[in-house]
């Protein structure tokens, strides 16, 4: 089976940056091959708007079969709230707990990122699976694209 794989903005903007390109590349590689599928939602069609247009077109080059939409539910909206309100993560970081609750309530393989302030961090992770564990949800494997 195909593993379903949730991708936030940054992930599509490491094409375009020297220091996380050759990695990024090598992932989407993947997804182009049919042996990934990537998840991404309104949010990150969203972010991409204020991209550069190379990065916002990215995801509409990609196979079809191989990318799917994820809708914003009010379950994943209470759930990014709880995020904040558990202190995982500040107000701030509203968007990249949305994120994490899409990946969570859609129930992806894992999630990848090059976000290593909210989102790739140990103490992050262990934040979001903890209140994903006290209401019922599964953990959730968050990831950088190298180690995909």
């Amino acid at each position: 089976m195909i593993q379903r794989i949730y991708i936030d903005t940054s992930v599509i903007g490491g094409l375009f940056d020297i220091e996380f390109s050759g990695d990024t590349k090598a992932f989407f590689d993947r997804v182009e091959n049919g042996e990934l599928k990537v998840v991404y939602s309104e949010i990150t069609n969203d972010e991409l708007m204020e991209a550069p247009d190379k990065v916002k077109n990215f995801l509409k080059r990609l196979p079809l079969k191989q990318k799917e939409f994820v809708e914003i539910t009010p379950e994943a909206v209470n759930l990014a709230d709880t995020y904040i309100r558990e202190k995982v993560v500040g107000k701030t970081s509203r968007a990249d707990c949305i994120h994490i609750a899409l990946a969570t309530i859609y129930k992806v393989d894992i999630l990848v990122s090059w976000n290593f302030k909210h989102i790739v961090n140990i103490t992050r992770i262990r934040g979001y699976n903890s209140v994903n564990l006290k209401l019922g949800h599964q953990t959730l494997e968050i990831r950088t694209p190298k180690e995909i």
